[in-house]
């Protein structure tokens, strides 16, 4: 569903997130990518995009690192980073992947895909960061196995 830039980046940012829960210490990416089990060239770059975007703060240097502002968590929602990442194609995408798939020439699946695109799309609006960490801070949730 999610472009693997994108899911990469959704549990940096909640890793990054859950970090501000616990301290105000920046995060490398050396310690994001081993968290979230993904490669560090190609985390460096998410992050990188995440930053420009706004989402996550940086500083360079050897106390520098990345971060997100305790009070910023409840305002940044997942549908934020999605956009950063992918952009809105998750939610008019083809449930099939046609081109020309629209409501006046569907595809046998549009309806259906519709509700659980407009589904996907309300949660994603609605889910804050701070909801997420808070659970991985927890340990009611996880983002490696």
């Amino acid at each position: 569903m999610f472009s693997k830039a994108c899911e990469y980046g959704i549990k940096a940012t909640l890793y990054i997130a859950e970090q501000a829960l616990k301290s105000d210490k920046k995060t490398g990416v050396k310690d994001i990518s081993k968290a979230i089990d993904s490669p560090e060239a190609f985390t460096a770059k998410i992050l990188q995009i995440l930053t420009k975007k706004g989402i996550i703060n940086s500083v360079k240097g050897p106390s520098g690192g990345f971060f997100i502002p305790k009070d910023r968590l409840e305002l940044i929602k997942l549908s934020v980073i999605v956009k950063a990442i992918d952009g809105d194609q998750i939610y008019i995408g083809c449930g099939l992947g046609l081109n020309q798939c629209n409501e006046e020439k569907p595809c046998p699946v549009h309806n259906q895909f519709k509700k659980i695109r407009d589904d996907l799309a309300d949660m994603l609006k609605n889910t804050s960061l701070l909801e997420l960490a808070t659970g991985l801070d927890s340990g009611l949730t996880f983002l490696k196995r």
